[in-house]
């Protein structure tokens, strides 16, 4: 459903919490080998979280991205509508151009109601809520 832009935005948004630390900022290079993703791609998603204020990217050896945002105020949602945009709730689920309730392909109305819950857990799932899951050990998070 989410591209893979969206993907490793998520998941990186996910490691800078997780692994970030007061006045500290995660170093791209540090995030692009635990996801194993190029540098340069990575570098280009996280950027556009910058320029929307989600992130703080700080130059120098000590640089990197940090939070601009407080984890309990972050929703996944954010960061789905910065990378993807929200049109993705809009589309058929088998990729039709026409498809709408009026004129339904075979799997719309079931696929809306998948697409309308999608929706309100990006809304409500928030950044900490997350973290929270994965140390608690009730979620499991592989990086590398």
């Amino acid at each position: 459903m989410f591209s893979r832009s969206c993907e490793y935005a998520l998941q990186s948004i996910l490691y800078i919490t997780l692994h970030g630390e007061e006045n500290k900022a995660v170093g791209l290079k540090e995030i692009s080998e635990s996801q194993q993703v190029p540098l340069h791609f990575l570098s280009k998603i996280l950027q556009q979280l910058v320029k929307q204020k989600v992130l703080i990217s700080t130059k120098g050896p000590h640089g990197g991205f940090s939070l601009n945002i407080p984890p309990e105020e972050l929703r996944l949602i954010t960061i789905v509508e910065i990378i993807d945009g929200l049109d993705i709730f809009d589309r058929c689920g088998i990729g039709l151009k026409q498809c709408s309730d009026k004129t339904p392909c075979p799997i719309h109305f079931d696929y809306k109601v998948v697409k309308e819950k999608i929706h309100k857990l990006l809304s409500e799932k928030t950044l900490s809520q997350l973290c929270h899951d994965v140390n608690q050990g009730k979620s499991i998070v592989t990086f590398k």
